[in-house]
């Protein structure tokens, strides 16, 4: 694979309010009237995210048609798993004609940083807005994942739903403690395309100095799983990574083919992270974030053919 960098495509004015920063997560939806709205979380002075999104041309991404002018998704109630931010995952129409948003949910900890579950959202008007599935956790805690457990994709294929996740129960602390989040990749099936089996598969490890591998965003194509992710250490942030499966369970790392770093330069030039890949009209497109997680916004890349 090679990537051909074609940019930022936006980044929030820092006017103030609820997107005074940063564009998270970009996860796109390729909507019926040929354009790609790019749901991502947008953060207030306060560092707290919320969901938006950023509508491009599906011909053109660079091209942004327009921009969501309050949250689609709001933070959660107090004391809710999601009180603190939420930023998107995955996003997709199902059949009942309701689309599905897959969102991580963040809380404040005490003796650790954060927690975040994964949440449910559905929005009936095409989404513009969204409502919560349920006020918790549709992919809450378990005795081996203490401190998260996010969906990332969940698909159906083979007769079944499969889900990709992040999952782990604790940071890692240096000389100066500070914390590391760490975790990994894991699959699990799905009843009901919603709710995870507690049932999982490690499907994607740390190597060497890494302390985390995220944000698994997994396609199908010929008959290959392929996923995008991407993987930390503590000496370098983010940078983008690739893995290849014949049935979604077993992976082989590629991240040498891969096809895209960090540039000398600019608003990708120390990290690379949280890629999501869509297709349309022959060519296939990477939005991912920058330097900072993304405060500079987002931008994409297009795969050379």
């Amino acid at each position: 694979m090679k990537w051909v960098k074609k940019g930022l495509v936006y980044s929030p004015g820092g006017a103030g309010g609820w997107a005074h920063n940063s564009a998270l997560q970009p996860t796109p939806y390729l909507t019926p009237e040929n354009t790609i709205r790019v749901y991502v979380g947008m953060r207030d002075e306060a560092g707290v995210s919320r969901v938006g999104y950023v509508e491009v041309s599906a011909d053109d991404p660079s091209e942004v048609v327009r921009v969501s002018e309050r949250p689609v998704l709001d933070i959660g109630t107090p004391g809710a798993f999601d009180e603190n931010g939420v930023v998107p995952c995955a996003v997709g129409l199902r059949a009942d004609g309701a689309l599905y948003l897959f969102y991580a949910g963040y809380q404040l900890g005490q003796k650790v940083r954060f927690f975040v579950f994964g949440g449910l959202a559905t929005s009936r008007d095409g989404g513009e807005t969204f409502e919560r599935f349920e006020r918790v956790p549709v992919c809450d805690r378990t005795d081996d994942e203490l401190l998260f457990r996010v969906i990332h994709t969940m698909m159906y294929a083979d007769g079944k739903w499969k889900a990709w996740y992040g999952g782990g129960s604790e940071f890692e602390i240096d000389a100066d403690s500070k914390q590391y989040p760490s975790y990994n990749i894991r699959y699990a099936e799905s009843p009901d395309g919603i709710h995870l089996s507690r049932d999982y598969t490690v499907c994607l490890d740390t190597a060497g100095e890494e302390y985390r591998v995220g944000r698994p965003y997994v396609i199908k194509d010929g008959g290959i799983y392929k996923m995008f992710y991407g993987s930390s250490t503590k000496a370098e942030g983010y940078r983008l990574a690739y893995a290849e499966s014949p049935d979604g369970i077993n992976w082989t790392r590629r991240d040498e083919e891969v096809g895209i770093d960090v540039s000398e330069s600019g608003w990708d030039s120390r990290m690379q992270g949280y890629p999501a890949v869509v297709s349309h009209k022959g060519k296939t497109y990477m939005f991912y974030n920058g330097n900072d997680y993304g405060r500079e916004g987002f931008g994409y890349a297009e795969l050379e053919r």
